[in-house]
């Protein structure tokens, strides 16, 4: 890595549905890597046109952006959060990178595919051992654990089953495989045994350019709120299948039960969820609660820094599958965790060892009630917790030790 001048012999494609100009994190986490390593090697990029965040927007077919040759195939852009729409667009996308990888692969490339959708790592293994490259995968979401943690199939079904079998073909052929916690580390060592895989963790990183603690009593979106004077929670990201916002929403609920009418919840997002949300707080008629539409990754400065304490919301089953990514800009804004998550999942690893919050098992809002009266009477101790979440944004969360991380692995 001493050298700067990019290896042109031996390319690195990069093959992920989400990249620029989506924002959300996995199109976020794949560009700054891909960039980053662009500085050290030719490296390209195959994906599809936005279908999230940015959805109808056309980004060009070929683009050259920061030293990354862009390839974007044609794939279906309906919406996600319907089932079948997502199977759409999950098939046409699934089949045109297939065909791209194909026509580009060359032997000897060296290929990093993530797990979104859980379709392409089989695809991209299929084009891989055709064209003679190599291949490792980035698990972002782990399948089919995912989906059995949400209700979408059994542990005992057929198609798990089949899931399983496939996943161990593909991983039987895989140079290595990298992981974002040391729960889906430990999972991922029993998937692959016998195999003789490396599973490496990388955790993702924390936005730190554009990222810092500001006053509260200047924030604008307290002040647009009016909730400058409450003890604020806040959600922000992805409101999907696999977040718990039924135990926030009976913590909420129990709160103004209770009278205690100093606590507000924001939540920040969009996602399969969010309607049974916006549902609930009506028909509730929690006051303590406010819905607010996604914002763009420009603005997180103020949104992340218009709470007291950042939430993080798995449901049960998660253990190993996932390593919600907002958490290490919840750090990198200083503001403490709380956390619904299982016990040694990555997430509770985290909040343990860096003593950056409090964490409370998935389902319990009788405890999530307990654990919030305790961070609003905590003091001076919820500060140290805000400084220690700086802290280990600043020397373990950082985009500079992730890319070391992945230029290591994928020499």
């Amino acid at each position: 890595m001493g050298d700067d001048t990019p290896n042109h012999e031996n390319t690195l494609w990069v093959l992920t549905e989400c990249y620029y100009p989506e924002d959300i994190s996995t199109g976020y986490y794949l560009t700054s890597i891909a960039e980053s390593l662009a500085a050290f090697r030719t490296v390209k990029v195959i994906t599809g046109q936005p279908k999230h965040m940015s959805r109808g927007r056309r980004a060009p077919r070929r683009e050259l952006r920061n030293g990354v040759e862009i390839v974007r195939a044609w794939g279906t852009t309906l919406d996600k959060d319907i089932f079948l729409f997502r199977l759409v667009n999950m098939l046409t996308i699934g089949v045109s990178l297939f065909f791209k990888s194909l026509r580009r692969f060359e032997n000897g490339d060296q290929i990093l595919v993530v797990t979104a959708p859980p379709t392409l790592p089989v695809t991209t293994a299929l084009a891989a051992l055709i064209r003679g490259a190599s291949f490792t995968i980035l698990v972002q979401d782990s399948y089919p654990e995912i989906l059995i943690a949400v209700g979408a199939t059994k542990q005992d079904s057929l198609f798990v089953r089949s899931v399983n079998l496939i996943n161990h073909w593909v991983y039987k052929y895989a140079a290595k495989i990298i992981v974002m916690g040391r729960d889906m580390n430990e999972l991922f060592v029993r998937k692959t045994a016998g195999l003789d895989v490396p599973v490496i963790t990388i955790p993702n990183w924390a936005d730190l350019e554009a990222i810092e603690p500001t006053p509260r009593e200047s924030n604008a979106l307290l002040k647009e709120l009016g909730i400058l004077d409450k003890f604020v929670f806040m959600y922000a990201g992805n409101i999907g299948h696999p977040t718990d916002v039924e135990t926030i929403v009976e913590c909420a609920e129990k709160l103004l039960d209770l009278n205690r009418k100093e606590f507000h919840f924001v939540f920040i997002g969009a996602g399969a969820k969010r309607r049974w949300l916006e549902r609930a707080v009506e028909q509730r008629s929690l006051a303590n609660v406010t819905i607010l539409n996604y914002r763009p990754r420009s603005e997180q400065i103020v949104f992340l820094n218009a709470c007291d304490v950042g939430l993080v919301a798995l449901i049960k089953g998660m253990w190993g599958t996932a390593m919600p990514s907002r958490t290490y800009n919840i750090l990198a804004a200083g503001k403490p965790v709380l956390a619904l998550t299982e016990k040694a999942s990555e997430l509770e690893r985290v909040i343990d060892e860096d003593k950056v919050g409090k964490y409370v098992e998935p389902g319990n809002s009788e405890g999530l009630v307990e654990a919030i009266l305790e961070m609003k009477n905590a003091g001076h101790e919820l500060g140290v917790m805000g400084k220690n979440a700086r802290s280990a944004a600043l020397n373990k969360y950082s985009l500079a030790k992730a890319v070391a991380a992945y230029a290591d692995a994928l020499k």
